[in-house]
């Protein structure tokens, strides 16, 4: 077996590597170590190397590529998927020095650190104008319970904190164990004497802190991001220091990095910034160089793929069979998603027909990464989904069904804490289509943009959704009504051009008839 290393690795992982017998470890370095691509196994890098279609064909025995870091922008994902090459990563392997850093900017702003260095270095004595305020019994809001901020979450207790969670994608049980009350966005708001943000940027996250967002909170709250930049409105953080109502901010991230000379933001007392150094420690390289050498030797030697970030391996005809389903499960996975309300707890996957002789995992995988897709923590796929799952408590069941008179179809059932949302969809020339929602009947193909609506079938409403998407320049590609029988509940399922916003949803929903408007967004199509 042998070993790539392209650039610098801890040194306890090198070691890890060469006590394997028989594997030959080669430390190069990334102006040298193309020479070696051709004999090796497993390509070990951190960021600067470039992963990309040259270098996968000049190895052509690479079962595994190891990236010692969290993201994999260096990596040509789809390029060593089509290679059959697996992908991995190390999330969580800076946790614990991005949550102490989190911990250390709280402490900076509830005792005026950087105030009082720069004040008494410049040879004053100001003890009264530096009067701070204790962590203990305040309120700590925490939006996101990943790895990150359940390390924060821990360290805050040792401060006697309160803290208030939002994770729509963690159990009751897990926050229960974790000693936090998960809470809605607005209650967070309210409650929060501090705010810190451990989420990933997502369409549904950016900009979650706005001008809205600020007049929820109370009158001197202080916010802390060590998460992404992109989460922060930062004109209207600016706003709501100069006003008051925030007291202070620290910011390890930025929307643009480096920040431009001349940020508003550094003009204004009270804000605390540091260069995106959250994970920088060598204790966190140290864990992700040992972290990833371990997880290479595992899928080596066992098989098992640890934090991967590409599919499995597979062969290319059993890839061909089972892709257009993956991608159905994935999208009937999202748009339940989207559909349900409430904390999941189970997923249910039923497959019908002749796909229910196959192997399933591919096509449970894609199925959970489609119902984790709107969470706000680490990005789900076909490796890591049922992982991700698992972490949240959730119950994950399959179900096999032989039957001939049908097409092939996935069914997905996702049960939450206020009920349960039931899509199936099948696979039509090669496209995936929705057949059926909470057993109505209502077909539409799972691409672009889809407006999902629950409404009483009365007349009116469709001229109402005709006459609102209308009057906001949004064009209908398609529409397509069903009805529970005998009753006059109906879902109605409208393709449109574009992404229809929050704000014309509630346009809709301002029908007597319509009880439920949410917008579906799938990619890939």
């Amino acid at each position: 077996m042998n070993i790539l290393i392209a650039e610098p690795l801890a040194a306890a992982g090198i070691e890890l590597f060469q006590s394997q017998p028989g594997w030959n470890v080669i430390v190069s370095s990334p102006k040298e170590y193309a020479q070696h691509l051709a004999t090796a196994d497993a390509l070990l890098v951190r960021s600067v190397v470039q992963v990309n279609q040259s270098v996968l064909e000049k190895g052509p025995k690479l079962r595994v590529i190891g990236r010692a870091g969290v993201g994999v922008d260096n990596v040509d994902l789809e390029a060593a998927t089509a290679a059959g090459v697996l992908v991995m990563n190390t999330p969580g392997g800076n946790a614990i020095s991005v949550a102490e850093h989190t911990l250390a900017l709280m402490l900076a702003m509830a005792r005026h650190i950087p105030q009082a260095t720069a004040s008494t270095c410049g040879g004053k004595w100001e003890k009264k104008k530096f009067m701070g305020n204790e962590l203990r019994g305040k309120t700590l809001g925490v939006v996101g319970l990943g790895s990150i901020g359940r390390e924060v979450v821990k360290r805050a207790r040792a401060f006697e904190m309160r803290i208030v969670a939002h994770d729509p994608y963690v159990t009751s049980a897990i926050a229960h164990d974790l000693g936090v009350e998960l809470v809605d966005l607005a209650q967070l708001f309210r409650q929060s004497d501090y705010l810190t943000l451990h989420v990933a940027a997502t369409p549904e996250t950016q900009g979650m802190l706005s001008r809205e967002a600020f007049a929820q909170m109370k009158d001197g709250v202080r916010i802390v991001n060590c998460a992404r930049g992109e989460l922060v409105d930062e004109a209207a953080l600016a706003e709501a220091l100069a006003s008051g109502k925030v007291a202070d901010a620290s910011l390890d991230v930025f929307s643009v990095e480096p920040p431009p000379a001349g940020f508003p933001l550094f003009a204004l007392n009270g804000v605390l910034a540091t260069p995106h150094i959250g994970g920088s420690t060598e204790e966190a390289q140290e864990i992700v160089g040992v972290r990833i050498a371990e997880q290479v030797v595992e899928y080596l030697t066992h098989g098992m793929a640890t934090n991967a970030v590409n599919m499995p391996p597979m062969s290319p005809e059993q890839f061909k069979a089972l892709s257009p389903y993956a991608t159905l499960a994935d999208r009937l996975g999202n748009f339940a998603a989207h559909m349900a309300t409430g904390h999941p707890h189970t997923v249910r996957l039923h497959y019908f027909g002749k796909i229910a002789d196959n192997a399933t995992s591919l096509l449970r995988n894609a199925g959970l990464a489609g119902v984790l897709s709107r969470s706000t923590s680490r990005k789900a796929n076909l490796i890591n989904a049922l992982q991700i799952a698992e972490q949240r408590g959730w119950d994950v069941v399959e179900r096999h069904d032989k039957r001939s008179v049908h097409t092939d179809s996935i069914r997905i059932d996702v049960e939450t804490d206020l009920g349960v949302t039931t899509v199936e969809g099948a696979v039509v020339l090669d496209k995936p289509r929705l057949l059926q929602v909470d057993g109505i009947y209502c077909e539409a193909a799972l691409c672009g943009f889809l407006i999902v609506m629950k409404n009483q079938d009365v007349p009116g409403v469709i001229g109402h959704v005709g006459t609102v998407l209308g009057k906001n320049c949004i064009n209908i590609a398609n529409f397509s009504l069903g009805r529970r029988e005998g009753t006059p509940e109906a879902v109605a399922l409208v393709s449109t051009d574009g992404l229809v916003p929050e704000s014309v949803l509630l346009q809709l929903k301002e029908h007597a008839a319509v009880k439920f408007a949410r917008s579906v967004e799938f990619h890939g199509c």
